[in-house]
């Protein structure tokens, strides 16, 4: 079992640093750097053995396009090394992703523009590229936009983490993308493109363990499978990550959140961590149980 670190926009904004629509965690990188440092520092103190990258929002879609063609690389930059400094300051055997965050906005895989990703993905990759020992594609809505991405990497062995984000309905037969592709069609993408390890972020708890399930009988020895829930109430298709502030959920302490995280293991996650308003209270109460 590895344990992952939590969710970074809200914690950033639990702190008091500058936190706001659009920008959401990206305006922290040139206002309150230290923070950022601080917020990778707590999670590695309570038990995070991997730690992202917090450029999630450093897209066209948050920061605005002006500002991602003229800072996209500085602002890259400075999130690579606050998780860094604080792994170096933690002294302990941490690894950092590298993040691939959605290009086009979280959820929403009816705004994917291939012919646009690649100017979008690369000066993040190249920025990221010297710094982090493996990828994460993250809270990602469609299997197109992975493959994309994945081409676009750097061919130097490297690991390769993909998470998706689930639909947020309880009801359906079978878990789905949040772009109505099934888990059969990711596990096939999976395969081909030799990723690493498969995960399922940003959606509730309660939908990602019928997803670990299914992928885990579909998938071959060696690729890992792994959850981060967020805290949200039900997203519904129209969402988006920067249309408001949602509230978070009051019942989702760490105490409810270990037990999600018990069922995810014991249907096949050997990576458990958390998303958008799981803290380092939560992570902790994960590697007390778990380590």
């Amino acid at each position: 079992m590895k344990i992952l670190d939590g969710g970074f926009g809200r914690e950033l904004a639990r702190r008091g640093a500058p936190f706001r629509q659009p920008e959401w965690s990206a305006l922290a990188l040139t206002e309150a750097p230290d923070i950022v440092k601080e917020v990778h520092l707590d999670f590695i103190r309570a038990g995070a053995e991997v730690v992202t990258t917090n450029n999630y929002a450093v897209v066209p879609f948050h920061i605005g396009q002006e500002r991602f063609d003229n800072e996209v690389k500085d602002l890259v930059n400075i999130a690579v090394m606050q998780a860094k400094q604080a792994v170096k300051e933690s002294g302990q055997n941490v690894l950092i992703a590298g993040c691939l965050p959605p290009l086009f906005g979280s959820y929403r895989a009816d705004l994917f523009q291939e012919n646009e990703a690649e100017k979008l993905a690369k000066p993040i990759i190249e920025t990221l590229a010297p710094h982090v020992d493996f990828w994460l594609a993250e809270t990602q809505s469609c299997l197109k936009e992975v493959e994309t991405i994945h081409a676009l990497l750097p061919n130097d062995h490297r690991d390769f983490w993909v998470s998706f984000t689930l639909q947020d309905e309880l009801k359906l037969e079978q878990p789905l993308l949040r772009s109505g592709e099934n888990i059969q069609q990711a596990a096939e993408m999976i395969i081909r493109l030799g990723a690493k390890a498969v995960l399922f972020n940003c959606c509730q708890p309660e939908v990602i363990l019928k997803a670990i399930i299914t992928i885990k009988s579909l998938l071959p020895d060696g690729i890992e499978i792994g959850a981060y829930a967020n805290a949200f109430p039900p997203q519904n298709n129209e969402a988006t990550a920067n249309d408001g502030l949602d509230e978070v959920r009051t019942d989702l302490n760490p105490a409810l959140y270990l037990k999600f995280a018990q069922e995810w293991k014991e249907a096949g996650a050997t990576l458990i961590g958390g998303c958008c308003g799981i803290g380092p209270e939560h992570i902790s109460e994960l590697s007390k149980f778990f380590k």
